[in-house]
């Protein structure tokens, strides 16, 4: 208990400076709402300790290897599962016992929602509201879900800071080298693949974009990308056990038929997917469970928030959207570009409610981005219309 005070303030010593030091960064940062997101953060750590005090958490299985790996810990410095315990063994090697670990990828998880509010603010100046009253962005921050899946030993924590220090930095890359590299090791060292995915957005968006960005900025950021995915192929690979593959897509395939029957006959809460047609697929990773598929409290909190983003998706299903995400930005055709790419994968492996809840908290913010931006971008025109009509009048 004395390691978990002790490591407690470090961590609130280091928020302190986090904050202090954005703040310093950008006139837009609200320090106040940071503070009252930390806290609520470490709530769902209080939660999600005790809920996996009673029930299977990947964390414990993690943080035993780590115990039990620190002669080994080089061997376990591989992108994938074994990372987790790589990441853990130094704390474990201290005596750092097994709350306290789980504290700091919680603090992790955190920096990973500062980095999405900046993400989000630096793109996206106008503030919008929903329900009338309720700021949009406040509102995406405190979903409880997303907060759920991120305080743990684990890969959800972890990957979820990676993502969001990396598009915070890609946008001024030559300005935020360190934090392109930290953000771009975490979410290789943890799921190759989303890396991957992520890439091919960048490129694409500074492609197609219209964002201002100079020929040279987007040559290096575009050759940085390939000369990344070329060298990171076969971990990729690995990932679906491809890396021998003379036909990729076939053997992928068979690979994904073969994961998604196994999760589904594992699962108490499996969905058999594999018969879906693709909107069906794609439906049920952003929106189920919703309640008639999971009477648990735990189920029907998920089905409360996926409620919520439906109501956000359907905001975007009218003409005006596809109008706009032709001429959209480079930030934003990443975004959907990173969302619908990773969110396709997910379909083919994905046959269990649980998994789906917790693998999907690390991209709907990609989806939230390309939703808020449009409704900002309909919000500015309605101003200009209104202006435009003062002045005529």
């Amino acid at each position: 208990m004395i390691d978990f005070v002790l490591v407690f303030f470090i961590l609130l010593f280091a928020n302190n400076f986090l904050l202090g030091n954005l703040s310093k960064k950008h006139l837009f940062f609200d320090k106040s709402l940071m503070r009252k997101l930390y806290w609520y953060h470490l709530a769902f750590f209080g939660i999600y300790y005790v809920y996996a005090l009673f029930n299977p958490s990947d964390s414990k299985l993690y943080f035993k290897v780590a115990s039990e790996s620190q002669d080994l810990w080089p061997l376990l410095f591989v992108p994938g599962t074994k990372f987790i315990s790589f990441f853990a063994v130094p704390f474990t090697s201290l005596g750092i016992s097994y709350m306290s670990v789980m504290l700091i990828c919680a603090w992790m998880g955190y920096v990973g929602f500062v980095y999405a509010y900046l993400f989000f603010k630096e793109n996206i100046t106008i503030n919008v509201k929903v329900f009338k009253r309720f700021d949009l962005l406040t509102l995406l921050l405190f979903l409880p879900n997303m907060h759920f899946w991120t305080v743990s030993l684990g890969k959800g924590s972890i990957i979820f800071m990676g993502l969001m220090v990396f598009v915070y930095a890609v946008r001024f890359p030559q300005k935020r080298i360190i934090a392109l590299l930290i953000g771009s090791f975490f979410v290789y060292m943890v799921r190759p693949h989303i890396m991957f995915f992520v890439l091919v957005g960048v490129m694409v968006g500074l492609i197609t974009g219209r964002q201002k960005l100079s020929a040279g900025v987007k040559i290096l950021v575009i050759a940085a990308s390939i000369g990344f995915l070329i060298a990171a192929s076969n971990s990729i690979l690995a990932v679906a056990d491809l890396q021998n593959s003379e036909n990729i897509v076939d053997d992928f395939e068979q690979f994904s038929v073969q994961r998604a029957e196994g999760l589904y006959e594992k699962a108490g809460s499996g969905v058999d997917m594999s018969n879906y047609p693709l909107p069906f697929k794609f439906f049920t990773f952003w929106f189920r469970p919703l309640f008639v598929d999971s009477p648990s409290v735990l189920g029907i909190f998920s089905s409360l928030e996926n409620l919520i983003y439906l109501f956000l998706f359907a905001k975007i299903l009218n003409r005006r959207f596809l109008m706009f995400i032709r001429r959209a930005p480079s930030m934003v055709k990443m975004a959907a570009i990173t969302f619908l790419t990773t969110s396709f994968a997910m379909t083919f492996v994905m046959s269990n409610l649980g998994i789906i809840m917790r693998q999907k908290a690390m991209v709907m913010y990609f989806g939230f981005f390309v939703i808020y931006y449009f409704l900002a971008n309909e919000k500015w025109l309605q101003m200009q219309k209104k202006n435009a009509q003062t002045v005529v009048s």
